[in-house]
């Protein structure tokens, strides 16, 4: 009987257990928003041969619309920022190697629910903010960084693989290990096929029989010794913009600009958002694209022309919970027909940069839930956020409307 009644006691605490385990596992499902999920892409096979390196360039044969036009999709989202922090995190001890070796070392989990979109389009462009290094150029400091981002040369095919062709390297962190640094990480972009711009360099991408010419610059204070104040660059941009113009059908400005945590951009000195994206626009600039705050800001319609001013985070590896995990993607249409832009609407689609709410595992994720998407659209269009803008836009599609 004692044996009998032992039993009973190990199968009901077993029981107790388990369904302890089936509670605790859906208190963490209802943690998580409803939204749909891509299958992660598959491990690649060590036995099979190596993928042919894509080449920039044509994404494909020109399709005229029933017009005569040509139509390009133009995709852009803001920060990218994988790798570890070497201030404060060792090689496969940081947020973003131990959230690497939760999706089973497949770095392809930070696109997987986007990667349709990015693959879909004429071209997608990205910030790209960190380098790409191994250990001979990481161990190289610079002297005065709070925060030095890198990451393995190899973490390049999470771009090409996942349809992102073109990327900025104008910005605050990519000299984070000097011109060492830099020349790595082209290398490695390059070597992936991918496009890249900054100040001495335009990116250049053909799609549809349509050359695009891509320009990146940054005004980050407080400027350096060595960096162009506001006024000097608004010339610089000028002349680069009237050189590309000589050979590119469209061409896109990218700032990496303002006050990180900022949802309006700033037009004092030494700032001049306003100012610079509209002396590009007057310039001849297609498109005007920013990035830095880490926040999304609004967009204007200037001259028939947009200025997105901060696209904010899209993979951003620098923070395990940022206090506001918003963004969008923005995407432009140009119809193209004679030479001439004869329609330009253009779409968002309000993100998360995590598929989770609790933490952010960098995997950036449509929004479904209206009440977020609400949030997205009631920060673009906040009074507070759009009064310096004279040509603001008052409402933000998420479908195309032509």
């Amino acid at each position: 009987m004692r044996k009998l009644l032992s039993v009973l006691l190990v199968l009901s605490m077993l029981v107790s257990l388990c369904v302890l385990a089936v509670q605790a596992e859906n208190r963490d499902d209802e943690e998580e928003e409803d939204v749909s999920f891509y299958e992660p892409t598959p491990l690649p096979d060590p036995n099979a041969s190596p993928a042919p390196t894509p080449e920039p360039g044509p994404t494909q044969e020109p399709v005229l619309q029933a017009d005569g036009s040509t139509l390009i999709t133009v995709t852009a989202v803001g920060d990218v920022t994988i790798g570890w922090d070497v201030e404060h995190e060792r090689q496969g001890s940081g947020l973003f190697d131990k959230e690497l070796k939760k999706q089973n070392g497949d770095l392809n989990f930070i696109f997987r629910n986007v990667k349709d979109i990015f693959q879909s389009d004429d071209l997608t462009i990205a910030n790209f903010e960190g380098v790409l290094a191994d250990e001979t150029v990481t161990v190289k400091k610079k002297n005065g960084k709070g925060f030095r981002f890198v990451g393995d040369p190899s973490y390049a095919a999470v771009l090409s693989k996942n349809g992102v062709e073109a990327v900025t390297m104008e910005n605050n962190h990519i000299d984070d290990f000097g011109q060492a640094g830099i020349d790595s990480t082209a290398r490695a972009l390059e070597n992936e096929g991918v496009v890249w711009a900054n100040r001495g360099h335009m990116g250049y991408y053909e799609a549809q029989g349509v050359r695009i010419g891509m320009l990146a610059y940054q005004i980050v204070p407080p400027l350096r010794s060595d960096e162009l104040s506001a006024s000097e660059l608004q010339k610089v941009v000028a002349e680069d913009i009237a050189r590309a113009k000589e050979t590119c059908d469209l061409v896109f400005v990218s700032f990496h600009w303002g006050k990180e945590l900022d949802y309006a951009p700033r037009n004092e000195s030494p700032y001049c958002q306003i100012t610079l994206g509209h002396a590009a626009i007057d310039a001849g600039a297609d498109l005007v694209l920013g990035h830095h705050s880490h926040r999304i800001n609004p967009i204007e319609r200037y001259k028939g022309r947009y200025i997105v001013y901060s696209l904010a985070n899209c993979s951003f590896a620098g923070n395990s919970k940022p206090s506001d995990m918003f963004t969008f993607i923005f995407q432009a249409r140009f119809r193209i027909k004679d030479g001439q832009i004869i329609g330009n609407p253009f779409r968002i689609i309000p993100c998360r940069i995590s598929s989770r709410k609790d933490y952010n595992d960098f995997a950036i994720t449509p929004l479904t839930d209206t009440t977020n998407i609400n949030t997205v659209m009631l920060t673009l269009t906040n009074r507070q956020n759009t009064k310096n803008l004279p040509d603001a836009l008052d409402e933000y599609p998420m479908e195309w409307e032509d």
